[in-house]
């Protein structure tokens, strides 16, 4: 009891650490990282914008062009790796998301039909069986996503108590940077540009932000999920458009006078601009060891998705792999085995895990 106590520790420790490291896509030379921040579902605002029930993760950084160029290796980034991908459509973003999805085994998250960048491609909304709730876009099984408003919203500006002014840390003033100091963010001040010359910084380059992420208040405008203004969810409505721009002073956006982040703005699916680029958004990276199905318990469910991924590499969490090796093996058998019942789950009779047990050893011999 004691050794396996120890060990479901340790892997506990090592889960929830990896909840605030980075994703990783791809392998070798194409292998790339896409950080995320916790946000929780545990509070909300009273009203407006950013209420969000449930817990995500939202993207630190701004897509880049560096991770762009594993989605379109052909693209022509004039070596500026670092900064954020711009002149993107929603269209293009969405796509960027769906293959996020489906290289890590997850359902894509946005229904596009056809062949992509050919004339017979095109986006359609899923069925209410199929999507995530009253979100038409979305699919219920998708991983990775762009945000709505509302998550966005509350990554940007809720502190836990109340929705801040500007995406600041406590104490700290809202500053144009110079995106090399570290400090401030990169937005136009009375005709001023923070860089010259003037464009989007280098992802990361200002100060971070009371959640964890970086430029959510200039650099670029960045796509959200939802439609700007049509609750039927249209297939080709506008999208809203958060966050503001380098290109952009604050001080025209309120008519008092005072600099604000916080409003909106629209553009059609299909079209870009040097000043709109987007960052991704992703459902909670598992904390129970052993939860495949990520159901909130470890279960016979479980247990049948490592049994039909034996041998399995390149695998995902989804697969059976809850180990992060890549590979379902007897290893993380082990980790369901220590795990079972986890979160008020019902543990085995003795002679149930025992049959289990033979039934992992069986599957073992026979594929040697």
């Amino acid at each position: 009891m004691q050794t396996r106590t120890m060990i479901s520790v340790a892997v506990a420790m090592l889960l929830v650490a990896e909840v605030v490291q980075a994703d990783v896509f791809g392998t070798g030379e194409n292998q790339f990282t896409i950080d995320f921040v916790p946000i929780s579902g545990d509070t909300n605002p009273a009203s407006g914008y950013g209420i969000v029930n449930h817990a995500y993760r939202m993207g630190t950084f701004e897509i880049t062009n560096e991770q762009w160029a594993k989605f379109k290796p052909g693209a022509d980034l004039a070596n500026k790796v670092k900064v954020p991908v711009n002149d993107i459509t929603w269209y293009e973003a969405a796509q960027f998301v769906n293959w996020l999805n489906t290289s890590t085994g997850h359902p894509v998250a946005y229904n596009f039909t056809g062949t992509q960048d050919t004339g017979d491609s095109a986006f359609a909304t899923w069925a209410t069986a199929e999507a995530d709730g009253t979100n038409l876009y979305r699919h219920k099984g998708a991983f990775y996503y762009l945000p709505t408003e509302d998550e966005w919203f509350k990554a940007a500006f809720w502190n836990g108590t109340i929705v801040q002014d500007r995406a600041t840390k406590a104490g700290e003033v809202l500053t144009q940077g110079d995106g090399m100091s570290g400090r401030g963010w990169n937005y136009l001040y009375n005709g001023s540009y923070a860089t010259s010359p003037a464009g989007p910084w280098v992802v990361g380059s200002g100060s971070q932000e009371l959640n964890g992420t970086y430029d959510m208040m200039g650099n670029v405008w960045e796509w959200m999920e939802n439609p700007f203004n049509d609750p039927a969810y249209g297939a080709d409505s506008t999208r809203a458009l958060r966050g503001s721009a380098f290109n952009v002073d604050p001080l025209v956006l309120l008519p008092d006078g005072n600099p604000d982040f916080k409003l909106a703005i629209d553009n059609g699916p299909g079209g870009g601009n040097n000043n709109v680029g987007f960052r991704v958004a992703s459902v909670p990276a598992p904390t129970i060891p052993g939860d495949a199905n990520l159901d909130g318990i470890v279960d016979q469910a479980d247990y049948t998705i490592w049994y039909n991924h034996y041998g399995a590499s390149g695998a995902t969490w989804a697969d059976g792999d809850v180990t992060g090796d890549n590979i379902v093996d007897q290893a993380d058998y082990t980790v369901w085995y220590n795990n079972y019942g986890s979160t008020g789950g019902n543990v085995p009779e003795p002679m149930t895990m025992a049959l289990l047990a033979i039934g992992g050893l069986a599957m073992l011999r026979r594929r040697k």
